[in-house]
């Protein structure tokens, strides 16, 4: 009726959804509808909805909706000093007030949905005799609803309300008790207080991982097959299958399915497109997918954001002294005498590998800069005495005090204060891999004569047999191609400005990282028989992806570094581009490229900096075969 009185403005194309989308706007087009007498409706009318409201809108008879303000699990008393809390009440805060709820209507597909969305894969027994036993001591206070889950929401406020609970005897719950869940934590989360948690979750094999993200539990959805790691494509993907991945990883449920590689592109073959799961299944390699991936891109690369268990980590850690809340003097929390108090870490040895700790720790995203100089910050004066050191991470660590460092036995030489540790975060960062292929398909052997060679003595390009007056001998290269994507979020650029900048002569350039990557030919059991390096002398934008600017150029002394979707292409004939193998003997050898081997410049992934070939060399010829980014995986695992 209101139709017919209104002049109608219709968008042109009808829509198309499969019902598990988190916006309207990642629904597929339908067809363009034809105009008819100045509508492109036809026959047809304004669409209409009408949505029955999730359980955090309780109905009330005053006020139409009442909004459900918090839920939390609350543990009992013997599990206060767990960090995380993985059992205890589920209660619902209502007008301010906290309430139980009767679990005569409550299923396990609740408990899912509540594990879930604290971080935790799973959910198990308890002891159902304590908490009798403490129900029947305290009176109840109970909200006047039950709750029915699928077991695939994110959130129990997207659950649906169930029916609701008649008073009885000033309870809403007649024989039943308070709800009860009890979690099952990811091996990395297992709880302090009790060392060795044999109910961890524990993943059984390393089909899936993440890739990219700054913080746990997050990143860009990578699987193996056929002992090759690869991506998703993000066509269909949902909250649903990112769930699959989260759990399946010891997580919780998903908080975000992301789409269009917003946690950065990865390299190497799409193993899946297309990816249909129900939510239930223990790997999303059980899920329903298509194999073929033609069309897709890793411009659509899926991604995934995790819930995750709240351990407290942000609580023990500040920067101070800082322009901004994302850099900063890094103080932590200790105990001391027997009471808590701030201190400063040590700087010596302190990296952008320990840096990164401290920003993933504080939820503020990757690492730009490392300082072992932290004077310039004023930081709070009664934390300056240093509480920490000799730190060392493997950059996997939640938190620094999971780090290897002194025990109370604190040994920093040049002490605190304005040697202090300090840190820069960002929210994104560079991710620089190896076009593998290209080294297989480029690689070739030249004998060179010594007076070709002199630029590449002078920077060191060579064996040390080579000698500098020895102009009639020649040099066997082993030469190849090495073409650098930059597939993060963020531009890679040298950490040090032009002033710092080394100038070659012989070259007539400048190296803005002095030792850019290794060239290393190892033995079978890992012992380098010959080396080479490169310094970055000429970083810049060789090539972009499609629709995207260069951005840097090396001419003319200007400015260096390659562009998020570009490439920087060293080609094979270029000085430095090999490794000198003249004294080595015919066999069989594993060739290795390391990027970024000293970590100069900050990183979203450094797994992927490394590049190795199997390498065979008969004394004339040299065949180069097998080449991948990372770590080989023997196993077919699915």
């Amino acid at each position: 009726s209101l139709s017919m009185r209104k002049k109608k403005n219709y968008w042109g194309f009808s829509v198309n959804c499969t019902g598990n989308e988190a916006h309207l706007s990642s629904c597929r087009l339908g067809k363009p509808l034809e105009p008819k007498r100045n509508s492109t409706c036809g026959r047809g009318l304004p669409v209409v909805v009408s949505c029955v409201p999730g359980r955090a809108f309780a109905p009330s008879s005053s006020t139409g909706f009442q909004r459900v303000e918090e839920i939390r699990i609350r543990p009992i008393s013997s599990h206060l000093k767990r960090i995380p809390v993985t059992e205890g009440y589920v209660e619902i805060k209502e007008r301010g007030k906290w309430r139980q709820i009767c679990d005569e209507e409550w299923t396990p597909l609740n408990n899912r949905v509540v594990c879930g969305m604290y971080g935790f894969p799973g959910d198990k027994n308890y002891n159902n005799k304590v908490y009798k036993s403490l129900s029947m001591r305290k009176k109840k206070n109970y909200w006047g609803f039950s709750v029915n889950c699928t077991g695939n929401e994110a959130h129990l406020s997207s659950c649906r309300l169930g029916k609701p609970l008649e008073p009885k005897r000033n309870s809403t719950c007649g024989r039943g008790l308070p709800v009860v869940v009890s979690c099952v934590p990811g091996r990395a989360f297992a709880p302090s207080s009790s060392t060795g948690f044999r109910k961890a979750y524990r993943p059984e094999q390393p089909l899936v991982r993440l890739r990219g993200g700054s913080n746990i539990g997050e990143g860009r959805v990578e699987v193996l097959k056929n002992g090759v790691w690869g991506t998703v494509c993000d066509d269909n993907w949902n909250l649903r299958a990112a769930t699959v991945v989260c759990r399946e990883l010891g997580f919780g449920s998903a908080k975000e399915a992301l789409t269009g590689a917003k946690l950065g592109q990865g390299m190497g073959p799409v193993h899946m497109n297309e990816v249909e799961c129900s939510g239930f299944e223990k790997s999303l390699t059980d899920c329903y997918f298509n194999n073929d991936a033609l069309g897709c891109s890793h411009e659509e690369d899926a991604a995934v954001r995790c819930n995750i268990p709240a351990m407290g980590f942000q609580k023990r850690i500040r920067l101070s002294g800082g322009r901004n809340p994302y850099e900063g003097r890094v103080e932590v929390l200790t105990e001391k005498n027997g009471s808590l108090v701030w201190g400063t870490v040590c700087s010596e040895n302190w990296g952008i590998v320990e840096a990164m700790v401290v920003c993933r720790q504080l939820g503020l995203g990757f690492a730009s800069h490392a300082f072992q100089e932290t004077w310039y910050w004023a930081g709070d004066a009664s934390a300056d005495n240093v509480v920490m050191s000799g730190v060392r991470c493997s950059g996997t660590e939640m938190s620094l005090p999971q780090c290897l460092h002194h025990g109370k036995h604190i040994s920093c030489p040049k002490g605190g204060g304005r040697f202090a540790a300090g840190v820069s975060c960002s929210d994104t960062a560079p991710d620089l891999v190896l076009n593998a292929q290209l080294v297989e398909q480029t690689t070739y052997l030249e004998d060179r004569p010594m007076y070709a060679l002199q630029c590449a003595l002078e920077e060191n390009c060579l064996s040390s047999t080579a000698k500098k007056n020895d102009h009639s001998s020649y040099r066997r290269l082993l030469r190849f191609s090495s073409q650098i994507h930059n597939v993060g979020q963020s531009d890679f650029r040298p950490k040090l400005g032009y002033h710092a900048w080394t100038w070659h002569e012989c070259h007539r350039h400048y190296h803005s990282i002095e030792v850019f990557t290794h060239y290393d030919l190892l033995s079978l059991n890992g012992t380098k028989v010959a080396e080479g390096h490169k310094a970055s002398f000429c970083l810049e934008d060789t090539q972009c992806d499609e629709g995207i600017q260069k951005r840097y150029v090396c001419a003319n002394f200007g400015e260096q570094g390659i562009t998020v979707g570009c490439w920087d292409t060293y080609r094979h004939d270029i000085d430095c581009q090999w490794i000198d193998i003249t004294n080595i003997k015919p066999g069989d050898y594993i060739f290795q490229v390391v990027i970024n081997p000293y970590y100069d410049v900050a990183e979203s992934d450094y797994t992927n900096n490394v590049m190795k070939c199997k390498c065979r060399y008969d004394g004339y010829r040299i065949w180069m075969y097998h080449c991948h980014t990372g770590e080989l995986q023997k196993k077919k695992l699915y």
